[in-house]
């Protein structure tokens, strides 16, 4: 029986092309910059996202953090939304690797609004730490994306005070195909990105840190001190070069499994999501079911993992759900209810 995890799309496995490039990737020593598969991929990473230079990093957290830290000075401050990622899930970095303070800004919808960023910068008071940094995320953790025309709002107030913009681009990919734009379009709005090449681009490991070759100069010393000075990273970037080949390329079926997925769910008794709140490969479904706590474990019986921590459950599409597979998922919901 084939098991479908509708946790997140980082349970995604390498695909058979992924693995035989692994098996054959040509290697080096990484931390003297002579192991040709990384630098092709990055090299490809730093082509595609539309910047001077790319670094290979193990995870999405330490490219965020590492762009913090490549950014900024102790003591200063950077302005991100309070439902951000590097906000809420990274285990409070940037004060204990940067010695940075966060600024916390709730937006609707998680939506960016240059006027109330631009309201947040600090002054030159000696009272305030200096405005460092604003961080964006697109796409956000909530499913929705941010449009670019506020990303450039963004980016054109940031450069008037002479203040970098990193974006969280985790799912920039998801965010460039939903937007129907070439991904350049969006990170010509900030100084760098962070794209994670394993979600939903099926890599098992790894994002690439974008920005000007003199910011990752920074980053890549700012990297070795973190201990990510993986040696023979080749078999790990031959999976990130398909990622961005190929991988990139599909999205669109997993968002409309996603909207799919969503409409489906929308005919269970006590089932409701916001169809335009779905915009990528994410649906945020409401249960006002009695008997929720035990779906967890009665799915996992049948073959089916989801993770379930209140009334409001994401389900994630992505390379290992197919359409077939949302149907057999939806069904076995319909059977726990009428119960």
């Amino acid at each position: 029986m084939k098991i479908l995890d509708f946790r997140s799309d980082t349970v995604t496995h390498p695909t058979p092309a992924m693995r035989e490039a692994m098996y054959r990737a040509e290697v080096g020593d990484d931390v003297y910059q002579d192991d040709p598969t990384t630098n092709q991929l990055e090299a490809l990473a730093a082509e595609m996202l539309g910047t001077e230079a790319a670094l290979f990093v193990p995870s999405g957290t330490m490219g965020n953090q590492l762009a913090l830290m490549s950014h900024t000075n102790k003591g200063q401050e950077a302005i991100v939304s309070i439902d951000s990622h590097i906000f809420e899930h990274e285990v409070g970095a940037a004060a204990v690797l940067s010695s940075l303070n966060l600024k916390a800004l709730s937006f609707a919808d998680g939506i960016y609004d240059a006027a109330q960023i631009e309201a947040a910068i600090r002054s030159d008071d000696i009272h305030e730490p200096p405005t460092a940094l604003i961080c964006l995320e697109n796409a956000l953790a909530n499913g929705r994306v941010v449009p670019l025309k506020t990303m450039q709002e963004i980016h054109a107030m940031a450069q008037a005070h002479g203040i970098p913009v990193h974006l969280d681009g985790a799912r920039v990919f998801n965010a460039a195909t939903a937007l129907g734009v070439d991904v350049k379009e969006i990170t010509a709005c900030v100084e760098s990105v962070s794209c994670c090449l394993s979600k939903g681009l099926c890599a098992p490991i790894g994002s690439v840190l974008c920005g000007s070759e003199a910011f990752i100069r920074r980053a890549r010393k700012n990297r070795k001190m973190l201990g990510g000075g993986m040696r023979q990273t080749g078999i790990l970037a031959a999976a990130g070069i398909l990622s961005l080949t190929e991988m990139t390329k599909r999205l669109q079926e997993d968002h409309d499994n996603a909207r799919y997925l969503a409409g489906l769910l929308n005919e269970l008794p006590g089932v409701s999501v916001d169809p335009d709140s779905v915009q990528i490969n994410m649906v945020f479904a409401s249960f006002d079911w009695p008997d929720l706590d035990g779906l967890t474990d009665w799915l996992k019986e049948r073959g089916v993992i989801v993770r379930i921590g209140g009334p409001v459950v994401r389900f994630v599409t992505h390379w290992d759900i197919e359409k077939a597979d949302i149907d057999r998922f939806v069904s076995l919901l319909q059977e726990y209810r009428s119960r």
